[in-house]
């Protein structure tokens, strides 16, 4: 958490609402850097209906995660709109029923911790207070965890937890940059994510492996397995980790 963050807990009262009766209205969608996780960019690209190459070259920018290493995807900036979101117009957010996890946690952030001898996650929260925002004058109160279950976010912080799995033991076992093919075959496994599928039954890509038959199956058409896939296969090229796979 920042440290111009107000740390609260899941049973705190939050006195929060945002509509389009909202006199800040999409100023949340303006003058932003907003990153993108895995599952965020399978959610986008799906409700868009486009594969996750033309999303990735359309609308999205890669950098390298400075405290990583690891690519990481925002939207391309546009000075032109006021860096605004690509996809909110003035009637709102045009794939809202898709949005982003940060949009939807909006306006708390979330970090976890996991415990090394159960695996266990813990989750902590902290309130986001921004200028713009008129959200936190409106008469509407609930507890933090009723805020979140309105959001449906359950699976996005999932997926995320997934990838911050990966990022924690990069951080602990392999400082820097990826080398070589590592960063494409990253990039490829959790972002372009219908790209991997393609790579796989049609390039052979991860020819040599022990991948069961009741996995292929499910990724010809489930991006959630595939991802999951793609998170597997990257712990194994990166670490040197068993891949594991649940029926």
């Amino acid at each position: 958490m920042n440290d111009d963050m107000i740390p609260i807990l899941p049973e705190e009262r939050l006195t929060f609402e945002c509509s389009s009766a909202s006199p800040c209205f999409n100023e949340c969608c303006r003058d932003l850097n907003q990153f993108l996780t895995p599952y965020d960019i399978i959610r986008l690209k799906n409700n868009l209906k486009l594969k996750s190459s033309e999303f990735l070259r359309k609308f999205t920018s890669m950098h390298k995660g400075p405290g990583t290493g690891l690519p990481v995807i925002t939207f391309k900036p546009d000075p032109d709109s006021g860096h605004a979101c690509p996809f909110v117009t003035k009637q709102g957010c045009s794939v809202y029923a898709d949005r982003p996890a940060s949009c939807r946690m909006y306006p708390l952030a979330r970090a976890i911790t996991r415990s090394r001898d159960t695996g266990e996650i813990t989750e902590y929260f902290a309130i986001i207070e921004e200028p713009h925002c008129k959200g936190f004058e409106a008469q509407k109160d609930q507890t933090v965890k009723q805020w979140i279950d309105t959001q449906d976010v359950k699976i996005y912080n999932e997926m995320n937890d997934k990838l911050m799995e990966i990022i924690s033991l990069k951080n602990m076992t392999r400082p820097g940059n990826l080398v070589g093919a590592e960063e494409d075959n990253f990039y490829l496994a959790c972002y372009d994510i219908d790209s991997f599928r393609d790579k796989i039954f049609n390039n052979d890509l991860l020819s040599g492996l022990s991948i069961p038959d009741f996995v292929l199956d499910k990724i010809k058409e489930d991006d959630i397995a595939l991802l999951d896939l793609g998170f597997e296969w990257v712990r194994y090229f990166l670490f040197g980790k068993d891949m594991k796979f649940d029926q």
